[in-house]
């Protein structure tokens, strides 16, 4: 049986955007946070004083108060912020992990001066 070019269906009216929006497939994708995204992967920094592992915290996800190590200060909620942990510890990676510290950004950046 030959092909047919014709429709199978009557066309639908409106707009393009409008039949767009009906398909499922068609609808656009959701947002992504690309901040959310990028706060869950930890940055490898190398240093005189060590291999670190620093993880980005958000404001929105920065719900404690922290004692920053650099300044001594607290960091209050609702605060970006840094979290870091020495990759390249004598006891092993997992001590090292538990042993991490919210830093701010800023005192991070300058930590070699303390």
């Amino acid at each position: 049986m030959p092909r047919s070019n014709h429709p199978r269906r009557a066309p639908a009216t409106g707009s393009a955007a409008g039949r767009n929006a009906r398909r499922k497939w068609a609808s656009p994708p959701p947002e992504r946070d690309l901040e959310r995204t990028r706060a869950g992967i930890p940055m490898r920094e190398s240093g005189p004083d060590g291999e670190w592992s620093v993880r980005q915290i958000t404001a929105g996800k920065a719900a404690k108060d922290y004692r920053c190590p650099g300044c001594a200060q607290i960091i209050p909620p609702g605060t970006a912020h840094l979290v870091v942990w020495q990759e390249d510890s004598l006891l092993g990676r997992q001590t090292a992990v538990e042993g991490r510290r919210h830093w701010h950004n800023h005192c991070w950046r300058i930590r070699r001066r303390y």
